[in-house]
């Protein structure tokens, strides 16, 4: 059963703009279409989430998703929003970032059911790696005139007083290869829509362009906005750099907290765009969260969902606690149960000192908190933190005769030390 793909992405807010008679052509019976994937890493990230969930919304109202991974593309570089030119790789790096990219994907879209909307990865390399210069420059280049490529956003920003390197011919033909995707695609699988970022409308019109010219066909493109954040900073990134899909890139637990730290305003948008919710329970839920606004429900609920999509229950669950863990009643229980990255990285950029096995029996608590670790100044300002009962060690106050043991280490080598309610350390015994 075919359901509108069109109104399903208007109210999650993830239509920019569509071409004239798409929603019908949608309508009429299942369609093929295609986004395409950078491959230059082995790992998508979450700026790659939207049109992943544009994919996924598709094959849910009953058509054929393609995801093409551009390894032809890959190798030239996309101009678009870019000042300047990619690094190229090899083939052997692009073949293991497909494969990477595609079971990451899998998370998402079926690409192993026997149902006629069953997903299906593509490599444009795969059919552009024979192609000769002389003869896609006959075949394809004479149909597109230089007029119509200069007329696009992307072209024009790169050649303007902004950009300084301008840019290569390379580059400039990368509409022409993508419009050539789009064809490609149209003859060999009938795919008759592609779907990007906004600011992919010049490359995919020029698709469409192709397959009228060439094919005297009917393609369509349909885009969706690009994500910004309510207070202006780049959607994506965090301290450390982009939020990737790979655990072991950005870990579930960093990636967990990159979600509940969203702003209300935010939280709202990307639950509607991020998650498979209905249009009731997003109401629902958002309704919920206006009335206990301090109780975040409408993080938390976004950052399981799409934890648990990206990685899995027990990924969620796991980052969850970890992020409870410091206000847990049970801590020093709690805290013996997470595995030692996830630990690190709840505790990261905490000042840590190490002292052997041996050390650690003669150390007693002012050492530990002066002498052996320099987290205080002085003795003297140890002991009186201590008089104060403001030192906890593994979040139990204890006083200046406590004597650490191997019985206070978790994971068996770290120990947590407090002085008051802000300041942390990590004492690592090896």
């Amino acid at each position: 059963m075919i359901k509108n793909f069109v109104e399903e992405l208007q109210w999650r807010g993830m239509i920019h703009d569509t071409m004239p008679g798409a929603e019908d052509h949608l309508m009429e019976a299942m369609r093929s279409a295609y986004v395409g994937f950078d491959p230059t890493a082995d790992s998508l990230h979450i700026g790659n989430l939207v049109p992943i969930m544009l994919l996924a919304h598709y094959q849910r109202c009953g058509h054929k998703p393609f995801a093409l991974v551009g390894g032809a593309t890959g190798m030239i570089g996309d101009p678009s929003g870019k000042s300047s030119e990619r690094n190229l790789l090899d083939e052997k790096t692009l073949r293991h970032n497909q494969e990477s990219i595609k079971k990451q994907l899998a998370h998402f879209l079926d690409f192993d059911s026997d149902a006629p909307n069953s997903a299906e990865l593509v490599n444009n390399y795969d059919w552009m790696k024979e192609f000769s210069f002389l003869e896609f420059i006959r075949d394809v280049g004479k149909h597109i005139t230089v007029n119509y490529m200069m007329a696009k956003d992307s072209v024009k920003n790169r050649l303007s007083s902004e950009s300084t390197d301008g840019m290569s011919f390379t580059e400039f033909t990368y509409q022409l290869v993508q419009g050539y995707d789009f064809l490609h695609l149209y003859r060999e699988n009938n795919c008759t829509i592609q779907m990007g970022g906004s600011d992919q409308w010049g490359n995919i019109t020029t698709g469409t362009e192709l397959i009228r010219r060439i094919a005297q066909g009917k393609g369509f493109a349909i885009t969706c906005p690009l994500i910004t954040k309510s207070d202006g900073s780049k959607f994506g990134k965090s301290e450390g750099g982009n939020v990737w899909l790979d655990a072991n890139r950005t870990s579930p637990y960093k990636f967990y907290q990159y979600w509940l730290n969203s702003s209300d305003e935010d939280a709202e948008k990307y639950i509607k765009i991020f998650t498979f919710l209905t249009e009731d329970d997003v109401k629902t839920i958002v309704s919920a969260h206006q009335e206990a606004p301090h109780q975040r429900m409408l993080q938390k609920r976004l950052a399981e969902e799409i934890t648990t999509m990206v990685h899995s229950k027990s990924d969620f669950e796991n980052a969850e606690k970890a992020s409870n863990i410091l206000f847990s009643k049970t801590f020093k229980t709690d805290i013996k149960t997470l595995d030692e990255k996830t630990f690190l990285d709840v505790f990261e950029g905490v000042p840590q000192a190490k002292i052997s096995k041996e050390e650690l029996s003669q150390t007693d608590m002012i050492g530990a908190l002066a002498a052996k670790t320099n987290f205080l100044a002085s003795n003297s300002e140890a002991r009186r933190a201590l008089k104060e009962n403001a030192v906890s060690v593994n979040k139990e106050k204890v006083k200046e005769d406590y004597q650490l043991s191997e019985d206070d280490l978790i994971n068996d080598k770290y120990i947590i030390l407090n002085k008051g309610k802000k300041n942390t350390y990590i004492i690592k015994v090896s």
